[in-house]
């Protein structure tokens, strides 16, 4: 029995992983990883979001920083949790001396040290990259060449960090590991573009689907970094620290701005939405990739576990803006 062709949008959203995709539905999330042994693993995450924590982080604009820092704590344990399930037994490198010392150091919180090393440095790494480096950069073209561009300095510091972007991607999809990260992130597009498509979620009908979805989390990396550049004109300052300083402060708001302007193009079909969604679907072109019929079945699998029963997950899109 075919079902009827109505077009919905759906609040669903999903992370790919190492061999797995996480699903995060209205009402619970759940973890696909595909086991050495060639099964599939379903298991549910218990998460204590910040919205569910405080009524606060709900209101417009506030619920996008809850939602970034939500999506990168409940992303890093999704994704240690499929590293753990996808590995095979006995394959576990072997401890540096370095990882032995950390251990004994620190006994039971070595994971716990070890992940707040890695995300300070992340974070370290991440400001000189796409704040202070674009900022020198410049000063020193400014130097050379006048006064004259300083009124484009915003655009050009904007395009410097959406270059670095690009690179950064681009070496992390020649990895293959990382590229299978990327496959099963299509796979998660396809799978949730069949569901959005009220047909039946099976290997053939998400096979046909295309990867590329406006509301996903590169869309809003891009973004954030477009709306940088409009933020970029009213900072005042030169200085790569002071200029790096006032940009931070305003994360915040990017956050918040690009959060509500994926949620708009997630919940409408129109012009405006296509323009929004524009450079983060280009950009999903080296984010994603083309999945096997395998990581279809893992997106199946975690898709079909977080489909509320009651439909509070979607809505209808109406006929004009299909």
């Amino acid at each position: 029995m075919s079902r009827e062709k109505t077009k919905y949008i759906t609040s669903i959203g999903g992370q790919a992983l190492v061999e797995g995709i996480m699903m995060r539905g209205p009402k619970k999330t759940e973890i696909a990883v595909r086991l050495p042994d060639g099964s599939i693993s379903v298991e549910e995450m218990n998460i204590n979001s910040l919205q569910q924590k405080n009524k606060l982080w709900r209101l417009p604009v506030l619920r996008g920083v809850a939602a970034f820092v939500d999506s990168l704590s409940i992303g890093y344990k999704a994704l240690a949790l499929s590293t753990e399930k996808s590995t095979p037994e006995g394959e576990e490198e072997e401890e540096s001396k370095f990882d032995r010392w950390i251990e004994e150091k620190f006994g039971d919180k070595t994971m716990s040290v070890l992940s707040a090393v890695g995300a300070v440095l992340g974070v370290v790494l991440a400001i000189a990259l796409f704040f202070v480096l674009p900022t020198w950069i410049f000063n020193l073209i400014q130097n050379a060449a006048g006064p004259s561009i300083s009124g484009w300095r915003s655009p050009i510091e904007g395009l410097m960090r959406i270059a670095i972007f690009l690179g950064y991607i681009a070496l992390c999809a020649a990895i293959p590991d990382v590229r299978r990260v990327f496959q099963y992130h299509g796979a998660e597009h396809k799978t949730i573009f069949c569901y959005e498509n009220n047909e039946e979620l099976t290997v053939e009908n998400v096979r046909k689907h295309q990867r590329f979805h406006p509301r996903c989390g590169t869309s809003f990396l891009v973004l954030m970094l477009l709306i940088g550049i409009i933020i970029g004109f009213f900072i005042p300052f030169t200085s790569p620290l002071l200029r790096t300083f006032a940009k931070l402060l305003c994360i915040p708001v990017v956050m918040g701005v690009g959060y509500e302007l994926i949620r708009y193009c997630g919940r409408n079909d129109n012009t405006l939405t296509h323009i929004i969604s524009a450079p983060g679907l280009w950009m999903q072109r080296i984010t994603t990739k083309e999945p096997d019929d395998s990581m279809i079945e893992v997106a199946i699998a975690a898709m079909r576990e977080v489909i509320p029963e009651d439909g509070s997950d979607r809505a209808v899109v109406p006929e004009d803006a299909a």
